[in-house]
């Protein structure tokens, strides 16, 4: 049987292709999200990413680009939270866990940003800026 209702495939109740427009919005959402993050503006860049993942919560990117603006704002625990959910829906995204050590380090969980540090050094050897997060952690603790 299918998944979809009379309407067609989707959500029940869904008309046809509301889920490509919310996939559309969604992209919209996230593409304006990431310009203002470009331009310094983590602000409204987390409002426009917030609104991109509420429509596609499944979009590791989508997380990762909010939890880059959340730490820009300096929320920390946002951010974490945020990489958090990547590492764990993508546990060989280096990036995630390179991000993840840095917002951890900030709330002051020395041996789990340790952690976090070491697997993105592990899984990236050649890239500074994963070797100096380890340095970071490291030397606070």
């Amino acid at each position: 049987m299918s998944s979809g209702t009379a309407d067609g495939p989707g959500r029940p109740g869904e008309q046809p292709g509301a889920s490509q427009a919310a996939d559309e919005r969604a992209y919209e959402h996230f593409v304006t999200g990431r310009r203002f993050l470009a331009e310094r503006h983590p602000a409204q860049a987390a409002m426009y990413l917030e609104r991109a993942l509420a429509l596609a919560p499944d979009k590791n990117s989508i997380r990762e680009t909010l939890g880059r603006a959340y730490y820009a704002l300096g929320r920390y625990d946002g951010a974490a939270r945020e990489f958090d959910d990547v590492v764990r829906r993508a546990p060989t995204n280096d990036y995630a866990h390179f991000a993840l050590a840095r917002c951890l380090l900030k709330l002051g969980d020395v041996p789990a940003a340790r952690r976090e540090a070491r697997l993105a050094v592990a899984m990236a050897p050649g890239n500074d800026d994963y070797r100096r997060a380890l340095d970071d952690c490291l030397e606070a603790g």
